[in-house]
């Protein structure tokens, strides 16, 4: 059995970190001393949790030129975005600190004939974190964060693309003084991930990353009865009605579509637009695509680093074969970005037009700086077309009528819905997906709802 995980830069293919994986031995030892100082951690009060938690950022973000870099290298992040995320994992964290007393506090009845009657929202106890590559810091902190803020233990295991992430979020809450234990990080081998989702002690299993592994996770658990949340996969709809902004709208639908080069569950994929703006749409988006500058991550003027791998790449090469043989017309030339080329994480962003339902690229997640544009004559057509997938994370329209594109937004079948804006997470807001975009929910007051249980008290004279 493998017992060393490698994990190698979509930069240049160079080995950036080796690690050996835990055994079960040392799996079975971090469950023990995980539970064994949540039962203590439980007793502690909310404003404890809440300093030790506010110190860890502040130890976090004195790595910030080090996690930035270690984004760049692991998964390909241009490094003038790169902070982004560590600060965005900051800000996500410091709201839901900030809103843990209230989320938690006891919802009390009115008394009668001296009775009382309250709900206590308890911790579950240990929360399994398994955390995706593309977003390691915050994905990973939608629940670390308001887990323990809850009174739970947390076991994180994070991508092997990405196995830096977990260390330095397990080290910072270290010199925060977390008490020992409480939160740790294992590097694992698939079938030792799914051993750990299954035993006894765990209480909870958060999982993001693809459809594929969420059933996997699903299947695991059957029977169980262990909590479980899902945020899986995206092939996130936005429409250009006839009334909007179309500069604006140019500008962040593109950007939606590939920041992170789209390696994002919530990026934009599919571009639905009003005929009157087809033609202005189609020349003012491809001429945005024209000026993204494909290179090395660590270059500073780079806006479009290579995806997490080669083989993803030609994944996506291979969608927009099939579509091209379908009869779709690619807008780019890859001419354009030189280090573009089959077999290579480096690939050249793609618009592509006279595109259906029938072809892979509106079907399936891309997860790539690639989107498929089709007119629509309103938006009737436009909200059958938004809701032909079988997913529902995010859906945006842009326009100016506010009241036309919110009832819009009634009719979709979407976790999230945006208008004038797209590929963005509000941490007061549940984050939460249907179909096959996920179960449960994360983030907000509600994502509260997730890590605790409810417990009842009628207290009678």
């Amino acid at each position: 059995m493998q017992n060393t995980q490698l994990t190698y830069s979509p930069i240049d293919g160079s080995l950036y970190v080796e690690r050996p994986l835990a055994d079960r031995a040392q799996i079975q030892q971090a469950i023990t001393s995980a539970a064994r100082a949540q039962k203590q951690w439980r007793q502690t009060g909310i404003a404890h949790r809440a300093a030790i938690c506010s110190a860890m950022l502040e130890c976090f973000l004195a790595r910030s030129d080090e996690i930035a870099e270690q984004l760049c290298w692991m998964m390909g992040r241009p490094i003038r975005y790169a902070r982004g995320e560590v600060n965005g994992t900051a800000d996500r964290a410091r709201y839901m600190i900030e809103i843990a007393e209230q989320a938690l506090a006891d919802i009390r009845l009115p008394e009668k004939d001296e009775i009382r009657c309250y709900i206590k929202r308890e911790p579950l106890g240990l929360v399994y974190v398994i955390a995706p590559w593309n977003y390691p810091y915050l994905t990973a902190i939608n629940t670390v964060v308001p887990a323990l803020m809850a009174g739970n233990g947390v076991l994180l295991k994070h991508a092997p693309q990405t196995p830096l992430c977990a260390e330095q979020l397990v080290e910072s809450f270290r010199e925060a003084g977390l008490p020992d234990g409480l939160f740790q990080f294992l590097h694992l081998s698939s079938d030792n991930a799914q051993w750990l989702a299954q035993q006894a002690q765990i209480d909870h299993v958060a999982f993001t990353g693809s459809v594929a592994t969420g059933r996997k996770v699903e299947q695991a658990l059957a029977g169980r009865f262990t909590g479980l949340g899902l945020e899986l996969g995206g092939k996130d709809p936005a429409y250009i009605r006839a009334d909007a902004d179309l500069g604006r709208a140019v500008e962040t639908v593109i950007d939606g579509a590939m920041f992170n080069s789209g390696q994002s569950c919530c990026s934009i994929e599919r571009i639905y637009v009003h005929r009157d703006l087809y033609p202005a749409f189609i020349d003012r988006a491809v001429n945005l695509v024209k000026h993204y500058r494909l290179g090395r991550p660590d270059d500073p003027e780079t806006t479009l680093g290579p995806m997490v791998s080669a083989g993803a790449a030609d994944l996506v090469r291979a969608q927009i074969a099939e579509a091209l043989a379908a009869g779709a017309e690619p807008l780019v030339d890859p001419a354009l970005f030189p280090l573009e080329k089959p077999g290579s994480p480096y690939m050249a962003p793609q618009l592509l037009v006279n595109v259906n339902h029938k072809m892979l690229v509106m079907r399936e997640e891309s997860f790539a700086p690639l989107a498929g544009i089709m007119p629509v004559d309103d938006d009737r057509q436009a909200i059958q077309l938004m809701n032909d997938s079988e997913f529902g994370l995010s859906a945006a329209v842009f326009s100016r009528d506010l009241n036309a594109a919110e009832a819009i937004g009634q009719q979709l079948e979407t976790g999230t819905f945006f208008v004038n804006r797209c590929d963005y997470l509000e941490p007061g807001l549940a984050w939460t997906g249907v179909k096959n975009s996920g179960r449960g929910c994360s983030l907000s007051s509600l994502g509260y709802g997730q890590l605790t249980r409810p417990k009842s008290f009628h207290i009678r004279p």
